[in-house]
């Protein structure tokens, strides 16, 4: 027992140390993100940018709102990443054709460029993973997030 605890604290904090979900997933993410940079850094982008751009193609044209909902990501991180895709030329806003306030981003043709270029990099991550998380991992991983990703916010 740690000095100042009490018995009843230090058994709380043990649980919470001992299986945590939280902990485990923030860890997965860590080291998941490193194997993604690090395939991905030849290429000038991040994972974070990199899952941006595969986002923005699959519901293209989005508002920022629409990708944040989908991504489940807050509007400062979007804006942060939006904001480094779009000065590298790789995403841009174009006019909403229906005359609203949104401004949808699209994938530019360099942005398509880029992930093709980059999808060597990308497999290898991809296999990286998938043998960190085994084959059990990996398929309750996607799961998860396809639930998350299909259901309304």
């Amino acid at each position: 027992m740690r000095e100042n605890s009490s018995p009843v604290e230090g058994e709380i904090i043990a649980e919470m140390n001992s299986g945590c979900v939280l902990m485990r997933a923030r860890l997965i993410s860590r080291v998941l993100t490193a194997m993604y940079d690090e395939e991905l850094r030849p290429f000038g982008i991040g994972s974070p940018q990199f899952a941006l751009l595969v986002i923005i193609f699959g519901i293209q044209p989005a508002t920022r709102a629409a990708i944040g909902r989908y991504h489940h990501q807050d509007r400062s991180t979007l804006t942060r990443n939006l904001k480094i895709l779009i000065s590298e030329g790789w995403a841009a806003e174009v006019e909403d054709e229906g005359g609203g306030r949104g401004r949808p981003i699209i994938l530019t043709k360099a942005g398509k460029t880029l992930l093709v270029r980059a999808a060597p990099a990308w497999r290898m991550a991809q296999a990286r993973g998938k043998a960190l998380l085994t084959e059990n991992g990996t398929t309750a991983i996607t799961e998860i997030a396809n639930g998350i990703m299909n259901s309304p916010r």
